[in-house]
């Protein structure tokens, strides 16, 4: 069932697609080389292109015999050689077979391989296939994976481990990759304390700060720790004046229009400031805007808004901007555990988990509330104006998706 949709806030589709303009409009382009083992979360810069067919000779799959498989008409065959791994065989002799071990290369002559576990070893030494034979059985092609001059990786692309992988494969052992966004945190308000400090009448410890700091640094990005910026505007004027060389400056709190909300007012001065209301919960309030040409990404200072938000709009814009084409997270369907009988006019973000393939809610969604996101394993999607029962589909967002 649907309901109405507040006319007055800005869909994600639509803020999800302004950001992606702005780093589009931005895109980061210096280059540096790294070694494999330091390439990790960065973003390729150019595309990789084999150097050679990938196996670059036909080999075995498995432990077993080759042969020509015209040589054989049901006689038992002699073994003219055996080939390992990491050996060059000779020519295959006519009629015969060679004992070969799973990756050794195919002896110029065989066109198939018998696995062992269906031969009969004779007295006298020679082989018996007790099955019929094809050309190509249990054979790796060359060129099977990759050919010599194919792109294997594009430009843009993130390199996790599987990538990284690839790279050996085929004998790569530096990378030219885009440099790493450099990002500034700023946590604003007098109420914030950092852990390890006493905490004073109304004061909190800022758990925003080593979120997204951790969050950066595991995207790949160079982290400038701005620290805690006080309800001072000439502090925050002195502060903002001294990020100009970052790529992005992502602030949680005090960007609205309130009395101790310095850092939207110097933006305002120094720069522009545009205050999105999203259709989202948690995560209503979002703003981005530019400060002496700096990009200013302001996030809502509650930690499971602050989270929901960099997911699912800081991170895709930060990619973005380091050319990485797909930047939404795969989401699939699985049963609700749970029911919504009231539609809302804001889309829900529910932290939830799957437990025999079923989404179980949290207890406690409220939007300061991070333990939830601990005890989660992925985020419900409830779209506005929606109800519905226990048992029906739901789109379900693996945390993994959002926090890699």
């Amino acid at each position: 069932m649907t309901g109405s949709v507040h006319p007055a806030l800005m869909s994600l589709e639509t803020a999800l697609e302004r950001l992606l303009e702005l780093a589009e409009a931005t895109p980061i382009s210096e280059r540096e080389t790294l070694p494999l083992g330091e390439a990790r979360s960065r973003v390729l810069a150019a595309p990789l292109v084999a150097d050679f067919d990938l196996p670059p000779w036909p080999n075995s799959a498995m432990d077993g015999y080759a042969l020509r498989q015209a040589d054989w008409l049901g006689e038992p065959l002699v073994v003219s050689q055996r080939i390992f791994a990491g050996q060059a065989p000779e020519p295959l002799e006519a009629g015969s077979c060679a004992r070969i071990f799973t990756g050794a290369p195919l002896p110029e002559g065989a066109d198939c391989v018998e696995m062992q576990e269906n031969v009969e070893i004779l007295a006298d030494g020679r082989v018996r296939f007790l099955q019929p034979l094809k050309p190509g059985q249990h054979v790796r092609p060359q060129g099977q994976e990759t050919r010599q001059g194919e792109t294997v990786l594009n430009a843009g692309t993130r390199l996790g481990p599987v990538q990284l992988g690839l790279c050996a494969t085929l004998g790569v052992a530096e990378l030219q990759v885009l440099r790493q966004p450099r990002v500034a945190v700023l946590s604003t308000g007098d109420e914030l304390v950092e852990p390890g400090q006493p905490l004073g009448p109304g004061q909190i410890y800022n758990s925003n700060r080593r979120l997204l700091c951790s969050l950066l640094e595991q995207l790949g990005c160079e982290v400038v720790d701005a620290g805690i910026l006080p309800d001072d505007l000439a502090l925050t004027r002195t502060k903002l004046g001294e990020l100009s060389a970052v790529d992005l400056i992502l602030s949680t709190g005090g960007v609205s229009v309130g009395e101790a909300d310095f850092l939207g007012q110097a933006l305002r001065e120094g720069g522009e400031l545009a205050l999105w209301k999203l259709a989202i919960k948690p995560g209503k309030p979002l703003t981005f805007g530019h400060y002496q040409g700096v990009p200013v990404l302001g996030l809502p200072g509650n930690p499971a808004s602050t989270l929901v938000t960099f997911a699912l709009l800081a991170r895709p814009y930060l990619l973005r901007r380091l050319g990485v084409a797909k930047v939404t997270p795969l989401q699939f369907q699985v049963p609700a555990g749970f029911a919504w009988p009231k539609a809302g006019t804001r889309r829900e973000f529910l932290r939830a988990r799957l437990e025999n393939c079923t989404a179980v809610l949290y207890a406690n969604q409220s939007s300061g509330v991070l333990r939830g996101v601990a005890w989660a394993d992925g985020l419900v999607e409830i779209r506005e104006g929606a109800t519905l029962v226990e048992g029906q589909p739901v789109t379900f967002i693996p945390l993994s998706e959002l926090l890699l």
